[in-house]
């Protein structure tokens, strides 16, 4: 007699249906028909049945109706795109001995700049005249620097990053006592850099400047992980406690459950908010565990344990100057912060606390509550600041004539470009090297640019919506 086996595969073919009869097997619907193959070295029939993935279009960034989209969310994050771009090549100028670098360099830096052919990385940087500039030397070669307005932005960056170091310290804080062992691997934390506003030895050296907070240590497989030092319950407390509560920093504060509603907002054309504000009333008043309390006890899969997610994501995107972050990095923390697998779909399902934006090669994530249209409400100085260099973007009218620039007739062109004549390249220590790596993550457009006076046209509502 013929033994049988059952694999979940592929759906059958129609021969296979007709060979699955002879066989007496029942077939009843073709889109759960069993595929028949016969092992003929072991004599025996192989039923294969179709695999079926239990989750819908609509839960697909790109199926989302129209009725969904936030064009002033899209506009901030367009914005976002170009902005980055120029903040990267700032930094990597900033690290170079003479804050300039041969143009053919930067032509093997476009991962890094996000600009990726057939874009010109002329002009690219001629697009924003009043932050750089291009000029040749006696032998040809062309060198892109920054202009004094650009240096000095820089330098008001650092002091602004400086004065809310005790800030971002409490963040990076925050986020260890939120973890499920209390630590954190340096190189994921390093995704947050900019976000955080962390300055950019974050890893070398403003790690070690608070050991009262948190320490470095390396794991047996020698990563380096930054691990809590002190519980500090004065800090155990949601930035939802303390716009909803206001609820100010107790040393004798134990997170526990939790029964705040999380800020709503949805877009002006989705009607849908009336059918479903049963659940979402439902929803807003249930329970959940503080992100700073123990999560063990939560059953994955359960709506508790899905409502502690959100409320984390919530706290995590709190923390952010702007926000907002790149889905992906907040993927990387799913084990640490006892999250589910699919946070996308989270994301989706409560569009109405988040926005996921899938401009560019990554997705973004907003807090809608956090937004008036496609300003933030409450700004911090270095998102002033960054909106100061985004209006420094963007150039209409004659582009200006190459300058040869004589005072680089006295450096070795060989010097600068690490004794190599055929590669151009220039030599970078390991520290720029790994904060080179970091600015892969700051760009996360589509590898367009864009002027800042097209922004606004691309997205109107009738276009976009």
């Amino acid at each position: 007699m013929t033994r049988l086996r059952i694999i979940c595969k592929t759906v059958a073919s129609s021969n296979e249906w007709s060979a699955a009869r002879e066989f007496g097997c029942f077939v009843t619907s073709p889109v759960r028909s069993p595929t028949l193959r016969r092992n003929w070295s072991f004599g025996e029939v192989l039923l294969t049945w179709p695999q079926h993935r239990f989750m819908t279009t609509s839960k697909r960034v790109q199926d989302r109706s129209k009725d969904k989209r936030v064009h002033d969310l899209e506009i901030a994050t367009e914005k976002h795109k170009v902005v980055s771009k120029v903040l990267v090549l700032m930094e990597m100028l900033k690290k170079e001995p003479e804050m300039i670098i041969p143009v053919r360099s930067l032509d093997r830096c476009r991962n890094q700049i996000n600009l990726p052919r057939p874009h010109s990385i002329v002009d690219f940087i001629q697009k924003s005249p009043k932050l750089f500039e291009l000029c040749k030397d006696q032998k040809g070669v062309l060198w892109c620097g920054m202009t004094k307005e650009a240096e000095d932005l820089l330098e008001e960056e650092e002091q602004l990053i400086r004065e809310r170091s005790g800030k971002a310290a409490e963040y990076v804080t925050r986020m260890l006592m939120m973890s499920v062992d209390k630590r954190l691997p340096l190189d994921k934390i390093a995704h947050f850099r900019r976000e955080f506003g962390l300055p950019a030895d974050f890893r070398s050296k403003w790690v070690h400047e608070y050991p009262q907070h948190f320490k470095v240590v390396k794991s047996p497989d020698e990563v380096d992980y930054l691990e809590l030092v002190e519980w500090n319950p004065a800090w155990a407390i949601t930035e939802l406690e303390k716009a909803v509560l206001g609820v100010s920093e107790s040393a004798s504060h134990a997170p526990g459950l939790l029964s705040l509603s999380f800020p709503l907002k949805f877009p002006a054309t989705y009607k849908k908010v009336y059918r479903y504000g049963g659940k979402i009333e439902h929803f807003q008043k249930r329970s959940y565990l503080s992100p700073y309390a123990d999560a063990h006890v939560l059953q994955p899969g359960s709506k508790e344990f899905d409502k502690r997610a959100i409320a984390v994501m919530h706290e995590l995107l709190s923390f952010t100057m702007e926000k907002r972050l790149v889905t992906d990095h907040l993927t990387h923390f799913q084990r640490e912060f006892v999250m589910p697998q699919k946070l996308m779909r989270l994301f989706l399902k409560h569009f109405g606390i988040f926005y996921v934006s899938e401009r560019g090669k990554r997705f973004s994530v907003f807090l809608t509550g956090a937004y008036e249209g496609a300003e933030l409400i409450q700004k911090c100085p270095l998102v002033i600041w960054k909106e100061k260099v985004l209006s420094l973007i963007g150039y209409r009218g004659k582009k200006k004539r190459i300058e040869t620039f004589t005072d680089l007739s006295d450096v070795e062109d060989n010097e600068f470009l690490g004794g190599s004549s055929q590669d151009g390249g220039t030599p970078m220590q390991l520290d720029q090297i790994e904060a080179i790596s970091e600015l892969e993550d700051v760009a996360v457009g589509d590898g367009s640019f864009m002027d800042i006076h097209e922004i606004d046209n691309e997205y109107k509502p009738h276009d976009s919506l």
